[in-house]
């Protein structure tokens, strides 16, 4: 059954609603964790404030709720909802609704100059009109910048003098599986008196050149931000993947990485919209020396032709497999509708997998 998103206001959430979001997410209510020691902590009663960082987030310790797997007790839930309570305004303030001529999007402003994350699907070329559409229904101009078709990363910039709020861009060496994470977007478009809406959940994966997330994302979420408990940017919103619970976002670092290029309105590599090339495997980021699979997705190509989790691909074509990113790379050169060879590692057997590759959900 799809997750629901959340679409009542912010101030208003109930227990019930953060229990339902433990449920959505396909969490187990286990009893792991620090959960008590992190929540418990004196009640938060003011914002930190930077210099570099427009709106504040509530100063909590987060140390031990970062690292434990899943809430000991109710009344760790009810702290928990407290502790979203605070940090969702303010990171649904920075996230704006993005429409380029037709076209609509979500996005994230990260400095007081107006730049704003996105995906290169949304931004399309450089130096096209942008509007965007702040949660309170404010309307500012802007230009498309760069992007990275490879990686589905965008950048765009407000151009109007105003103040608005912005955020601060995450680490991405602090993103791993099981990190929590909240994802922000605008599905279908702004809608006057409906809050962004929010999805809470973990990072399934993690690697350079994506972040998998159980956070269920839909169209119009795409290039909304997807946050860390901290309140940081950890990537943006590309595409629905083969599952509703596995979405594919572009991790920060392609941002930090490539700033540079985006800022000066470069525009590179192939579209990673929909209708690109889809094998429909996560890999495993606990295999650093081997492309592993830790998911394959219903009703893939990948799960048709037979893979299973766990495998290990070290062959595609007579392309040597090193690693999971080698198999994306080689996977992005291949048309929808080729087939393809896979030498496939399953416990000691060595298999060969016909896959025909099939074209990439929209997103």
């Amino acid at each position: 059954m799809p997750q629901r998103a959340l679409r009542d206001d912010f101030p208003r959430l109930r227990f019930g609603t953060v229990l339902s979001l433990f449920v959505c997410g396909a969490l187990s209510l286990g009893h792991a964790g620090e959960w008590s020691k992190a929540l418990h902590a004196e009640e938060p009663s003011k914002l930190t404030e930077t210099a570099k960082t427009a709106v504040a987030v509530p100063a909590i310790d987060l140390s031990g709720l970062l690292k434990s797997d899943a809430p000991h007790s109710v009344d760790d839930l009810k702290w928990l909802e407290k502790a979203m309570q605070q940090v969702l305004p303010k990171l649904a303030a920075a996230s704006v609704a993005v429409q380029v001529g037709s076209a609509s999007g979500s996005g994230v402003i990260i400095d007081k100059e107006g730049h704003v994350l996105t995906a290169a699907h949304v931004v399309g070329e450089a130096n096209k009109d942008v509007l965007f559409i702040l949660p309170d229904g404010k309307l500012l101009k802007g230009k498309t910048l760069g992007a990275n078709h490879d990686l589905d990363a965008g950048l765009m910039q407000i151009t109007e003098q105003a103040e608005f709020p912005y955020l601060d861009m995450g680490d991405y060496e602090k993103v791993k599986a099981g990190t929590w994470c909240l994802s922000i977007g605008h599905p279908g478009g702004f809608q006057k008196g409906r809050s962004p809406v929010v999805r809470f959940g973990r990072v399934l994966s993690a690697r350079k050149s994506l972040v998998s997330t159980d956070c269920t994302i839909m169209p119009g979420d795409s290039g909304g931000p997807l946050f860390d408990l901290e309140g940081k940017v950890i990537g943006i919103h590309s595409r629905i993947g083969g599952a509703l619970t596995a979405n594919i976002h572009v991790p920060i670092s392609a941002y930090r990485d490539d700033w540079e290029r985006l800022l000066k309105g470069e525009v590179w590599g192939r579209d990673a919209d929909a209708g690109g090339p889809y094998l429909g495997v996560i890999g495993d980021t606990e295999a650093k020396d081997q492309a592993k699979l830790a998911q394959v997705n219903p009703n893939s190509p990948a799960d048709r032709a037979g893979l299973k989790p766990g495998d290990v691909i070290v062959k595609m074509n007579e392309q040597e497999i090193a690693s999971f990113d080698d198999l994306s790379a080689e996977v992005r050169k291949i048309r929808p509708g080729r087939q393809i060879t896979l030498g496939v590692k399953r416990g000691e057997e060595t298999l060969e997998i016909k896959v025909r590759i099939g074209s990439r959900p929209g997103g």
